[in-house]
This record gives C-alpha cells, sequence and structure tokens, in this order.
C-alpha cells in the first residue's frame, strides 16, 4: 500500500519533465501499438476482401465514435475525478469512484448496445452505407456491439490504471490487446477468412482477455486503488462529477461521430463509395499520428489534475508546456511524411489504382495544415482536467461541429469533392486561431499568468 501512495504523491514533488515522459511514454507506446493495429486491420481487410469492404469498414467509424463517446464519458469523467481526489488525498471517495465506475461502464455499455442491435441497418443508412457497403458494415457491427459492454470497460479500466499511478500496466494492457488482436487478425481473415467480421472477433476477444487482467489487478487488496464491497452502488454526487467532466470527451466523440456521418454522405454524394473508402484511408492515417498526441494528453491528464487539486500551479502550467510542444513535433512530422509519400502509405491499404489515386490526394489535403491541430488539442484536453468543462466543450465543438460541418457543406459548391477535403484543413487552422487566445486569456484572467 505504502508503495502504491508513493507514486501518487509522486505527482505532486517529481520534477514535471521526468513525470510527463513517465506518464505519456507509455500511453504514447500503447496508442503506437493501435494505431499499428489499425493500420494492419485495414490493409488486410482492404487487401483481402476487397475497396468495397474499406469503404464499409468507413460507414462504422461514427458508430464506433458514438460509442467511444459514452465510454469516454464514464471513464476520462472517472479517472479524472480520481487525479483530483488523490491530489487531495481523498481515498476513500477515490475508491468509492472506482466502484462506480464499473456499475456505470455495465450500465452504460449493455444499453448503448440494446439500442443499436434493434435500429443497426437504419443507423447505418443514415449514416451513408449504400447497397454495396450495407452488408459489410453490418457484418462487422453486430460483433463489435456484441462485445460493447467489455470494450467500455476495458477502456475505463484502462484510464482508471493512469489515475492511480500505474501507467505501465495500462500500456501493457494496450499492447497485449495489440499483439492479441494482430495473431487473431491473421488467423480469422487471413487463413480462416472470415472477412470482415472475423477482424471485430479479434477485437473483442482481445479486449476480453485483457480486461480479465485488469480485473485481477484492481483485485488486489494491497492496491491503493481496488475493488471491494460496498463501492458499486451508484452515488448521485459522484455520478454527477463523472458525467460532469466527461462530457466534455462525450461531446468530442459524438460531435466526431456526427462529423463522419455527414463527411460520409459528401464524399458520397461528390465521390461516390471510393470517395469514402479514399476518406478511411485519409483518416486512419491522421489517426495514427493523432493517436501519439492522445498518448501526451493521457500521459498530462493525472499531472495536472493532480496538481490542480494540490493547488501546486506552476507544475500544471509546466506540464501543459511541455505537452503542446511535444505534441506539435509529433504532428509535424506526421505532415511531412503525408506530404512526400501519400501515394506509397495509400498503397499499404489497396491495390485499386483509383482508390490510391483518391487517397494520395485526400492524404495531402487532410493533413494540410496538421500540425497546428496539437496545440488545441492539448489545451482542450488540459481545460477538461482542471474541471474548466464549458470551455473544454466550446473548443471541441469549435472545430468539428461549429466550423467543418458548415466549410463542407459550402465548398463543394464551388470546387466539388476537393471541397470536402479542403474543409478539413480550413477548419483546423481556424479553430488553432481561437484557441491560444482564449487559453493566454484564461490564465491571465484565473492564474495572474506572466506574474
Amino acid at each position: 500500500m505504502s508503495s502504491n501512495k508513493q507514486s501518487t504523491l509522486e505527482l505532486g514533488t517529481k520534477p514535471v519533465g521526468t513525470l510527463l515522459w513517465q506518464y505519456a511514454l507509455p500511453a504514447i507506446v500503447a496508442m503506437t501499438a493501435s494505431s499499428l493495429y489499425n493500420i494492419i486491420d485495414r490493409a488486410m481487410i482492404g487487401q483481402i476482401v476487397g475497396p468495397e469492404a474499406i469503404a464499409g469498414l468507413g460507414i462504422t467509424f461514427p458508430l464506433m465514435n458514438l460509442g467511444a463517446a459514452f465510454g469516454a464519458a464514464v471513464g476520462i469523467g472517472a479517472s479524472t475525478c480520481i487525479s483530483v481526489k488523490l491530489g487531495q488525498r481523498d481515498y476513500p471517495t477515490a475508491e468509492n469512484l472506482l466502484g462506480n465506475t464499473v456499475t456505470l461502464n455495465l450500465i452504460v455499455g449493455f444499453l448503448f448496445m440494446t439500442v443499436c442491435f434493434i435500429f443497426l441497418d437504419p443507423i447505418l443508412l443514415f449514416f451513408g452505407a449504400s447497397k454495396v457497403t450495407l452488408p459489410y458494415a453490418r457484418e462487422f457491427m453486430e460483433v463489435i456491439l456484441a462485445g460493447n459492454m467489455i470494450t467500455h470497460m476495458y477502456f475505463g479500466m484502462n484510464a482508471v490504471l493512469r489515475a492511480a499511478g500505474k501507467p505501465r500496466h495500462a500500456m501493457y494492457a494496450t499492447l497485449f490487446t495489440v499483439a492479441m488482436n494482430i495473431v487473431l487478425v491473421v488467423a480469422f481473415v487471413w487463413w480462416f477468412r472470415w472477412g470482415i467480421r472475423g477482424a471485430a472477433l479479434a477485437t473483442i476477444f482481445s479486449q476480453t482477455m485483457a480486461l480479465c487482467w485488469q480485473m485481477w489487478i484492481f483485485s488486489d487488496s494491497n492496491e491503493l486503488l481496488h475493488l471491494k464491497r460496498g463501492i458499486y452502488k451508484l452515488k448521485a454526487d459522484l455520478v454527477k462529477n463523472i458525467i460532469s467532466i466527461g462530457i466534455s470527451p462525450f461531446l468530442m466523440n459524438a460531435t466526431a461521430c456526427i462529423v463522419v456521418i455527414f463527411m460520409n454522405n459528401q464524399f458520397v454524394r461528390y465521390g461516390g463509395d471510393m470517395a469514402v473508402g479514399a476518406y478511411s484511408i485519409a483518416n486512419s492515417i491522421a489517426m495514427v499520428f493523432f493517436m501519439f498526441v492522445i498518448g501526451v494528453n493521457q500521459g498530462m491528464q493525472p499531472i495536472a489534475g493532480y496538481n490542480y487539486g494540490a493547488e501546486k500551479y506552476d507544475r500544471m502550467l509546466r506540464v501543459l508546456w511541455l505537452a503542446i510542444g511535444a505534441a506539435t513535433a509529433i504532428l509535424s512530422v506526421g505532415w511531412g511524411m503525408s506530404m512526400v509519400f501519400p501515394r506509397q502509405i495509400a498503397r499499404i491499404f489497396t491495390t485499386d489504382s483509383t482508390l490510391i489515386d483518391m487517397s494520395a490526394r485526400g492524404i495531402r489535403l487532410n493533413m494540410l495544415v496538421f500540425f497546428v491541430v496539437a496545440g488545441q488539442a492539448v489545451i482542450t484536453n488540459f481545460f477538461q482536467c482542471i474541471g474548466k468543462v464549458k470551455i473544454s466543450i466550446f473548443l471541441s465543438l469549435s472545430r468539428q461541429l461549429i466550423l467543418l460541418i458548415p466549410l463542407a457543406y459550402i465548398l463543394p459548391w464551388f470546387i466539388g469533392l476537393d471541397g470536402v477535403w479542403y474543409s478539413m484543413a480550413v477548419s483546423d487552422f481556424l479553430s488553432a486561431a481561437m484557441t491560444w487566445p482564449l487559453l493566454f486569456w484564461f490564465l491571465k484572467k484565473h492564474m495572474a499568468y506572466g506574474k
């Protein structure tokens, strides 16, 4: 128990740069491995099943984002609350938050699965599926939805592991999931030829095994936070705190769902099913590098949350600047690779010449100002970490909903399919231009920034 408390207390004493490296590196490694899996998964589906399957998989992104939105509302909301309570050394409340996290994940996961199963075909058609892509999308989502409670619990427990001072354990869980995923995808898709359903089965099976290990860790009574009787009954004040923090990541993911639905329909309208496939590929590449930023944010979250709770604002600001610098460097590398090697990247996913041409152009246009996204993403996450939910929500909505959808609707009137692609870069730039002045205004007003 004492060693676990010591690792938590280090969040307020250890050098901030060392802490960020200690917490972010495992998350970055885990996110990189996850990105690698996504690339392998989509490449095998594209190469073995065909380009229509890639387009069908792209249709499922909004529904998966929506599921992730509900999972984030619980997992990230709870882990942030736990970080703050640990900073305040309120360990009994932190344990009750752990128990409430388990219960909420089960309830939310079951409700989401049930509703989506009932209305699956209408949902996928609304998301942009055609007669060609609908069977692939349905086949994939039937399996994913059947394991939805497992997925919610797995991601929720990983977030709590990081908040409890165990970033390496969270990394190990993700690395195991990814490694097992790859093995099972090769077996199910390539060997058994189970197609897109095999890829979904691989995801659920690997998450199930990782979740068993996570629950075993939290069952150890020697841990500072551990599962025990009396902590699972939902408490209104804890649930309110979890949801009030989690509403920001929920809206980020839900907005991403709305955006992908709209973008899929715009791509179908102006470029057909192949354009949706190109968008799926371009989005996958962007997410590879953005996963690094998510890793940096995950590393920043417990440090910023703990030091905010402990009122050590100088340490909190130090981790913010370090996170912004690291994220910007990462996305700059992604931008450079996408500008120089777009066709080589597209060939990983398909041998279809039409899809390669569309994807190469889409990758370049999608990543045109990608490096400016880093600051916007980290600052949005920072406001969430310190409980400034309204600001975080506004910044989340500004990039995707307030700017992107109107631009993606208007620009194609003038330049057709390219207008859909350009809308993403323009919204990235404008949202970054809004974020930085807001941050400096907040710091000057609330934290005497610069004094």
